[in-house]
């Protein structure tokens, strides 16, 4: 299921805005085809983030992987909880699972993201 609310990115990562800040995680496609995962590495708050550039990685039993940034600015927090149990974001990708949260410098670029419908048209192809 895709959450209708959010918006995507290529790279997987969904995207939900609050006023000018927005909380970024990765979808429940890019949680399975992961597996389970065993350690989430988050950049500190403070650092700016440009869009597509990798923030962090997300490092299952069976795959690392980078994780992109769905839009430029500054990191204004973290989910704390990942250190402990970076399964919430197998279990709760949309909630629980959230990754970091970040506040926009180019509020354009959410423009250019995917919607839900789009976002489930790429992963029935495969990407």
């Amino acid at each position: 299921m895709v959450p209708a609310e959010l918006k995507y990115s290529e790279s997987h990562e969904w995207v939900k805005q609050e006023g000018n800040t927005v909380i970024i995680g990765i979808t429940d496609y890019a949680q399975e085809e992961l597996g389970d995962i065993v350690f989430v590495e988050v950049p500190k708050p403070g650092r700016e983030l440009k869009q597509k550039e990798s923030f962090g990685v997300a490092e299952s039993v069976k795959a690392v992987s980078d994780l992109f940034s769905p839009v430029s600015g500054k990191v204004v927090a973290v989910n704390e909880e990942l250190s402990k149990t970076p399964e919430l974001v197998n279990k709760e990708p949309y909630t629980g699972g959230w990754i970091i949260k970040v506040e926009l410098s180019q509020a354009g670029e959410l423009s250019g993201l995917m919607s839900a419908e789009q976002y489930e048209k790429l992963i029935k192809e495969g990407h």
